[in-house]
């Protein structure tokens, strides 16, 4: 718009120079050599500005000629930039489709046209994981690695692959040093993090921690250094116990609904002779997440404690939540050890309509102390065979006998108090309803004995000891069988699924920056992205 006006403005002082030339007329003689030229002066400035115009078309004409090579090299280059991007973009579409041959194709085509470019790298190393081929996919990741622009996706690239192939330490040596290159790469971060709290260095993943707590939330940091914290304390507990007891009274402080640093700090603080500290911790996280754990702490607070004094102390606590199943176990526990039964059944009553386990088996411990009927006994057991299961440490399909800092895998902070998945209902045509077993609850503690084979009490926290139905009960669900997995961990192994109508291909590993639940970061392209290859 600027441009037409500027243009508008000059043919306008062009056409008032010239009107004000017509009603000025006059003559211009020009002598040269003895000769005498005369003409009239608009003549003459007519031919001075089509001399002018001649000239800068002249110029204009020679400086198209002398850039001419320049600007054949630039279209052929812009054309080549235009085939490359086609190229690199058809093979990362077919790389995610799975369509080998394609990827394939436009990855040749890549390699030819742009081998230097950083995507078509990407796609030679992602193809190559497509295909299997671990060897092409590390020299691809390599050589991104050794480029300042793609470093930190070669150095993702070679974690992954180490790890695929089992190698931890190459990839905890390439985490490190993207961690060094950039401390903002979360994967970096995250990996060294995991390793560290792997091979039991607390210290060393708190000191990591603290460096990263900016990236890191308030209330992500607070839970990740309780979590640390606890199992620092844990691994310092028999050889540094004030330590420990700082260690698990700081987690407690950052974390109160962490079970295991409250259970862990009321024990040592009790240990310490610090009763009443002790017990006002055991009461405040009781309000916020009732555990076993936490009553069992609570009830042996002090050595040497009658029973009746312990029964105190847990009607006191389950009185802050009424209603409650684990105020009920709690308080049924300490009422039979008591051997205050009418209390027990009392504490039980509103959960024997339908009872979990670990009801169904204080009560079958209750007729044994109680009547000493063994058969009311076995009843319940038997009950408890197909009871509702209770929560219990459980994470990534894992169940842990106790509280664990780390999964199987090594997540932090991966294990959960709840119940477990059972099953899950599948309708089939024409056929009543089965159901797929998909994980179970723990095996039992005691031998895998039958009802006849019960003897003496059994703890409340342990499975039922039966795992026979009588002949003539209807078998419901398949059988399940446990596998062990990590040490002090159980998984069930799940039925065979049904295949999906549409498979789908997954794409390889995408070696870039993760996105991960809790922080997501913008990743910008390097050097202009797809800009760098039309320049």
């Amino acid at each position: 718009m600027i441009r037409i006006v500027i243009f508008l403005v000059i043919v306008g002082l062009l056409a008032l120079g010239f009107a004000w030339l017509a009603d000025r007329p006059g003559d211009v003689i020009l002598t040269w050599q003895g000769r005498q030229f005369e003409t009239s002066l608009m003549l003459v400035s007519v031919a001075i500005l089509a001399l002018f115009v001649s000239l800068i078309l002249v110029l204009a004409l020679i400086a198209l000629l002398l850039r001419s090579p320049f600007v054949l090299r630039r279209h052929l280059h812009h054309r080549r930039g235009e085939r490359a991007y086609e190229a690199i973009s058809r093979g990362l579409i077919a790389v995610g489709a799975g369509d080998l041959e394609a990827a394939r194709k436009y990855m040749t085509q890549a390699k030819r046209i742009a081998p230097a470019e950083p995507l078509a790298l990407l796609l030679s190393a992602q193809a190559a994981q497509l295909d299997g081929d671990r060897e092409a996919a590390d020299s691809a990741f390599r050589t991104m690695a050794d480029r300042t622009d793609t470093k930190a996706l070669g150095l993702h690239g070679l974690h992954v692959e180490a790890h695929r192939r089992g190698d931890y330490a190459d990839a905890h040596a390439f985490a490190e040093e993207a961690a060094r290159e950039n401390p903002a790469l979360g994967w970096a971060g995250k990996a060294v993090l995991e390793h560290r709290c792997r091979t039991g260095d607390w210290a060393g993943a708190l000191a990591l921690l603290e460096s990263s707590k900016r990236a890191l939330g308030k209330d992500s940091y607070r839970r990740q250094r309780a979590v640390m914290l606890t199992a620092r304390a844990l691994a310092t507990e028999e050889t540094d116990r004030d330590n420990a007891r700082a260690f698990a009274l700081e987690a407690n402080k950052l974390a109160p609904t962490l079970v295991p640093a409250a259970t862990l700090a009321g024990r040592m603080l009790a240990e310490a002779g610090e009763l009443r500290k002790a017990s006002r911790l055991i009461n405040r996280a009781w309000q916020t997440h009732p555990h076993p754990d936490l009553a069992q702490v609570l009830s042996n607070l002090r050595f040497g404690d009658a029973a009746r004094d312990r029964l105190k102390r847990i009607e006191t606590l389950a009185k802050k939540l009424p209603g409650h199943i684990e105020s009920a176990l709690a308080l049924a526990r300490a009422s039979l050890d008591a051997r205050e039964f009418a209390k027990a059944r009392a504490a039980l009553a509103s959960f024997l309509a339908a009872p979990t386990r670990r009801v169904a088996l204080l009560m079958a411990e209750i007729e044994r102390m109680e009547h000493n009927d063994e058969g009311r006994a076995r009843e319940w057991i038997a009950r408890a065979v197909n009871a509702a299961p209770d929560p219990v440490w459980t994470a990534e399909g894992h169940i842990a006998d106790r509280w664990l800092p780390l999964s199987p895998s090594g997540k932090l902070d991966a294990f959960e108090w709840r119940v477990p998945v059972t099953e899950v209902p599948r309708a089939v045509p024409g056929v009543e309803t089965e159901r797929a077993v998909v994980a179970v609850m723990p095996p039992p503690a005691s031998a895998t004995a039958g009802p006849a084979e019960a003897t003496g009490p059994q703890s409340d926290e342990a499975a039922p000891a039966i795992e026979q139905k009588p002949a003539d009960a209807k078998q419901d669900r398949p059988p399940t069988v446990a596998v062990e997995n990590a040490p002090g961990t159980r998984r069930a192994a799940a039925p065979p699924r049904a295949e999906a109508v549409i498979p789908l291909v997954h794409a390889p590993d995408d070696p870039g920056p993760e996105v991960s639940e809790e922080s997501e970061q913008r990743v910008e392209p390097q050097n202009g992205g797809w800009r760098k290859i039309f320049e």
